[in-house]
């Protein structure tokens, strides 16, 4: 534990100097930390997922994050996993001694990382969505945070110096996780899993902005700019359905008349809706 409270900061600086970090959703992640049991599920995509992901959340209890028992034959990656909270699992094999040692401390308040997919995907599209992270929870009567970590480059894969965007979703309660009808089980399976699916799925939208959205919010700023230095703001405004907010135009048109001002005829104002 010792080893880990030294290496979180250093790779937390390491990090912010390599990778450019976006992180949305924040109170989500604050919505299940309180010292109930919370499994954590993100998408995977590099071997480095589990490690940012880490130092985002910045917990000095140390999580535990399952991962392939491929990544620790390495012995200084091993080591250095193994710091971080690591447990290996042999995938396949149906190694019950790792997964109810988790579910204990996970009903004890330590975070768990399952990766839901299993798998990397690689292009950063979602692959399918296994049972193991809802296993976990499910026994050990947790919180869902789905998290979606999001590379900035045009193959979606981790690249030095690249801008990553890390959003935690909405938080899956424990009682939604639970199989209420046995003869059903596969059913409620699938509802939970199509349930992660989504929420990881709006996650990846969650900051995406239209042109429309940025022209919203430049005018708000040059209209809340003009008010403070006690400007006239133009009153030309669009109320189109096709427009999802009454955006002031005026500002973003050079040479548009101030409000009150002559000279503006009926064609011109109609222009503008």
């Amino acid at each position: 534990m010792l080893l880990y409270w030294i290496l979180l900061p250093i790779v937390w600086v390491l990090a912010h100097i390599l990778f450019r970090f976006e992180v949305i959703g924040r109170e989500n992640l604050k919505a299940v930390r309180d010292g109930r049991a919370y499994v954590i599920a993100p998408n995977h995509i590099a071997n480095l997922d589990p490690v940012l992901i880490a130092i985002t959340i910045f917990d000095w209890k140390r999580l535990r994050i399952l991962a392939k028992e491929e990544l620790f034959k390495n012995p200084l990656a091993g080591w250095f996993l193994r710091c971080m909270g690591a447990v290996s699992i042999e995938r396949g094999k149906g190694d019950t001694t790792t997964v109810e040692k988790l579910t204990n401390e996970c009903k004890n308040g330590t975070g768990i990382m399952i990766f839901p997919e299993g798998t990397r995907t690689k292009t950063g599209k979602l692959g399918v969505i296994k049972s193991g992270a809802f296993v976990i929870a499910a026994a050990a009567g947790a919180d869902m945070l789905p998290v979606r970590i999001i590379y900035g480059t045009k193959d979606g894969r981790l690249h030095l110096f690249c801008k990553l965007r890390i959003v935690f979703g909405e938080p899956i309660p424990a009682a939604d996780l639970q199989i209420r009808d046995q003869s059903h089980k596969m059913a409620e399976l699938r509802r939970m899993k199509n349930r992660l699916r989504d929420e990881l799925a709006r996650s990846s939208k969650t900051d995406k902005k239209t042109a429309l959205d940025k022209v919203a919010e430049a005018a708000e700023r040059r209209e809340q700019k003009a008010a403070k230095e006690g400007k006239a703001i133009p009153l030309h405004r669009t109320t189109s359905r096709s427009c999802r907010n009454d955006i002031p135009l005026g500002p973003l048109w050079e040479g548009a008349p101030p409000a009150g001002g002559g000279g503006e005829s009926f064609a011109e104002a109609r222009s503008f809706g």
